[in-house]
Order: C-alpha cells, then structure tokens, then sequence
C-alpha cells in the first residue's frame, strides 16, 4: 500500500506540474516510472520486470511513429481527394457521408472489439462484430446522405442561416435569409419605424454598461470554469512564423471536417480512457484491494465501478483546469492545426491507442497525439518548417 502511495503522489506531483507548464507529458508513462521507482526503492533492482519496462521504454519511440504514420496518411488522402482541388467543397460535400460511415463503422467495431466485461461483448464473433460494425455504418451514411449534405449544402454554398436541428429534417425547412437581407428589403420599403433621432445615443440608449456584482455562487462557477474561457491561440512572431508556411485550404471546405472532428475526438476519448485512465488508476485500485482483504492478489485485482467513474470524474476535472495549457501547445504552438488536420490527427492516434490497449501494450495517448500532430504538420505543405521542433 505504501508504495502505491508514494507512486500516486510521485506521478500525479510530475503531471501536474508539467501541465500547469503546457507541457503534454504521458500519465501512462510517469505512473509506470513511478511504481518502477517504489519498487526499486521498497524492495530492490531484482524485483521489477526488466523486460516489460524495456517494452514500454521502446514504446516511447515506437507509437508516435506509428501514430503518426497513420495519421499523415489519413490527411495526406484527404488532401488528394478533396482539399487541393478548386471544387474542394462540393467534392468534400459528396464525401462526407463516406467519411461518416468510415469513422463510425471504426468506432463501433472497436468499442465492441476491445468489449465491456459487463455486456461481454468482446466474446462475439469477428463476423457479428464486423456485421454490425458495418450495419450501423450503413445507417448513418444513408441519413449523412440525405439529410445532413443536404444541410452543409445549404448552409456552407448557399450561405442559410440553420441552427443544428434543422439537421434532422432539413428537407422540411424552407429557404431562409440572414436578418440583415430583411432589414434591408424593411429600409427600401419603408417599413421601418421613424421614431430614433439618429443619433449615437438614441440608439444605445438602452444598453447599461454598468458591471454588476456576482454572487458567491457566480464566482465559485467563474472560478471553476476559468479554464474554458481561455484563448488557446497565442499570437507570437514565431508560431505565426510556422503558421504561415503551412498550405491553408478553402475555409468552407474545412468547415465539413468540424462535425467530423467532434466526433473523432470523442473517439480519441474513448481511447484516452480506455488506456491512460486505466493505467493511473492501478496503483488506487490496488490500495483499495491491499486495504479491503489484507492481501495482495497477483494473479490479478478486480476493479470496482465506483474506482472507475472516479478516474473519469477526475479526468474531467484536470481538463477544466489545466487543460487548456495543453490544447494550447497541442493545438496552436507545434504546427498549424485545421479542421481536416484535427479531424486526422484524432483518428490516427485513437486507431494506434485502441489498438495497442486490445494488444496489452501501455502506450501513451500523449506520445501518439503528439506525433500525429507533428506528422500532419510535416504534411501540411512546409515541411519541417511547418514545426516548431524546439517544443516538440
């Protein structure tokens, strides 16, 4: 039990250090150095597993090159397919629905694949895996089909002021304007009241300045959620610098891979928890296996549900607080990150994560995401320009 204290303090004191830095350092990897270290320290060099950590040190190199291997290739398709031609966005348009159906059919297979001991539906055949995998794919491809192309289309070419619902029954909406088309049609027309003096005060005579006072409660959520108010784009001459010799593609274009991109990280997510929330909550759940029986199991411990909506709950919280210093050296200072280049970089790294968890191997969400980042970047036009290689 002591040891495992000592790991858990060892570990969670380096990370959020780090974090609190911007830098984006592996939780899997300092919580595996860290009983490394306990055990060294409680009972000697002999007793640790040389072997599996000289795995896990070769992993270090090995899963940002593959992460990022899978990554590039993603968006250097992408690229080739949609964003470099003049027609890109009615190309991408056409694509969405076969980008949809790719990305979910992936998600659901490995969601099913890698299983939920509950639901054991990792003890499915590879054949109803694939089945339903590709069902479900073929569901939201016919409703990306006919539904949401259909709303990008009107939204992104014909420029119609939709809300997100109209997604579902977009072929029911009738055409719409922007308000100001109205005002201006209300002007030619005459429609419009007399009544304002014209003047700057006339018009903002309604508007108060005047700040008011938060509450307690107000101040306690401000504070809480300070981290989701933060701008992660920091404007300085050398990211700017590495910004600018990145190939910029057609901004309606780009908009299509947003959804996507959502979706791809919530993927990732699934991937991160599935891996590095699994592996820092080890040392807890062997406390709490050590304190319940006063015994050590080494063919294997049980891990309760509660220790795992713990981890979950936790990993939410740090995202609040320190997580924008992460998003912003991930997301702006190593390379000029895009929708379709977010969208990329999310599925590489969640396809190398999942598969290496289903195989055993304790990779890094972290590593993986950071050399997709750094592979797109090197995609992206510039070259090695296109990376600011002193934060890498």
């Amino acid at each position: 039990m002591l040891a495992m204290v000592c790991a858990l303090v060892g570990s969670s004191t380096w990370v959020l250090f780090a974090s609190s830095r911007g830098l984006p350092v592996s939780t899997t990897h300092a919580i595996v150095g860290a009983i490394t270290g306990a055990g060294i320290a409680g009972f000697g060099f002999n007793t640790v597993q040389w072997s599996g950590v000289g795995m896990i040190v070769l992993s270090w190199v090995i899963s940002p090159i593959v992460a990022g291997l899978v990554t590039a290739g993603i968006f250097v398709f992408t690229r080739w397919l949609i964003l470099q031609h003049k027609t890109s966005l009615n190309r991408g348009l056409n694509a969405i629905p076969y980008y949809f159906a790719v990305t979910i059919a992936i998600n659901v297979f490995y969601i099913i694949f890698k299983g939920s001991p509950g639901l054991s539906l990792s003890k499915l055949p590879i054949g109803a895996i694939i089945g339903i995998s590709f069902g479900i794919a073929l569901v939201v491809f016919l409703w990306c089909n006919f539904f949401l192309k259909v709303y990008l289309r009107r939204k992104l070419e014909n420029d119609e002021p939709l809300q997100w619902y109209h997604t579902f029954y977009i072929r029911f909406v009738s055409t719409r304007t922007h308000p100001a088309e109205s005002i201006v049609e209300e002007c030619k027309s005459g429609a419009l009241d007399d009544s304002s003096d014209g003047t700057v005060n006339s018009g903002l005579a309604a508007l108060d300045d005047t700040p008011k006072k938060l509450t307690l409660v107000q101040k306690i959520k401000a504070k809480a959620m300070a981290g989701m108010n933060h701008d992660i784009k920091e404007s300085s001459e050398a990211v700017d610098n590495i910004h600018d010799n990145s190939t910029k593609f057609d901004a309606k274009t780009e908009q299509l891979f947003c959804t996507l991109q959502v979706l791809t990280a919530c993927f990732s997510s699934f991937a991160h928890g599935s891996n590095d929330v699994a592996n820092a909550i080890g040392p807890l759940t062997t406390i709490y296996y050590v304190w319940k029986h006063a015994a050590v199991d080494v063919t294997g411990t049980p891990v309760p549900a509660w220790i795992l909506a713990y981890g979950g709950i936790a990993i939410d919280i740090g995202l609040l607080t320190y997580g924008y210093r992460v998003m912003a050296t991930l997301g702006n200072n190593i390379t000029f990150m895009s929708p379709s280049r977010g969208f990329s970089v999310s599925l590489g790294t969640s396809l190398t994560v999942l598969t290496c968890s289903k195989l055993g191997m304790p990779v890094s969400s972290t590593h993986c995401i950071t050399g997709s980042t750094a592979a797109v970047g090197l995609a992206s036009g510039g070259g090695r320009k296109s990376i600011n290689w002193k934060i890498l």
